[in-house]
């Protein structure tokens, strides 16, 4: 990452954690006592304000396609493409009903700040290419699931960083379907701009948000659910076709 150039939107970044700080303790404790419904709250509302902030200081506009598609409360899996660090940023201001975790790389997990978050909102680490850990992932997921907690999952399995999309990995679907969960198929689109195109936080760009019909994994069969992955993923693809022909 280029230092310099970045200084004032690590600054906005800094700001808007310290302002949420105030949340890890309360999230901890209701996390320990099993208060998840308080737990979740707590958490929608830390990352509301974070994102906000974030959003408000980079001048970042968020352009949410068929907003009557948003599940009223959780839990559901979203599963989205991926192009920027951006995307975590735009779920967390857009998905405004009910918390939402991510599924992220491992190499995440030491990142400063950022690692120990994911942890706190209820998200997992997924070390890609250890199928023994990925099961353990997986499971732990099911059970957030069952335990009321929505998740993001990016089965690209890494960012983009450019307006095309990569293949998604297999078995990425595996956890929303083992809990018989919703899916909600979400495409973004405009994301990389906000860092990754210019390596340095640009202020003033617009993020699309598409989102899909929601699927009711519960209902399907098992020929249904083997389908499934490449169902969601052409219509994320065809979403972003769509953004870009409307450009």
């Amino acid at each position: 990452m280029k230092i310099i150039p970045n200084l004032p939107g690590l600054t906005v970044l800094l700001k808007a954690l310290g302002r949420v700080k105030k949340y890890i303790k309360p999230i901890e404790q209701n996390r320990a006592a099993g208060n998840f419904e308080e737990e979740r709250k707590l958490i929608l509302e830390a990352c509301q304000i974070f994102a906000a902030d974030v959003s408000k200081g980079l001048d970042i506009k968020y352009n949410v396609i068929h907003p009557e598609n948003l599940p009223k409360e959780g839990p559901v899996v979203f599963i989205s493409n991926h192009q920027s660090y951006a995307d975590i940023l735009t779920f967390l201001y857009v998905i405004k009903n009910h918390q939402i975790g991510f599924i992220a790389k491992d190499e995440l997990k030491k990142a400063p700040f950022i690692g120990n978050w994911i942890l706190r909102i209820r998200g997992l680490f997924m070390e890609r290419g250890d199928v023994r850990s990925s099961l353990v992932t997986i499971n732990e997921g099911a059970r957030y699931l069952k335990d009321g907690f929505s998740l993001v999952i990016f089965p690209e399995g890494t960012r983009s960083q450019r307006k095309e999309m990569a293949e998604f990995k297999p078995g990425s679907l595996k956890l929303a379907t083992k809990a018989r969960v919703p899916i909600i198929p979400i495409t973004i689109d405009g994301s990389y701009h906000v860092f990754e195109e210019r390596g340095a936080m640009t202020k003033g760009q617009t993020v699309d948000f598409m989102v899909h019909p929601a699927i009711d994994t519960a209902s399907l069969d098992r020929k249904q659910l083997g389908d499934l992955p490449e169902q969601v993923e052409e219509t994320i693809r065809q979403g972003l076709a769509t953004l870009q022909r409307n450009q």
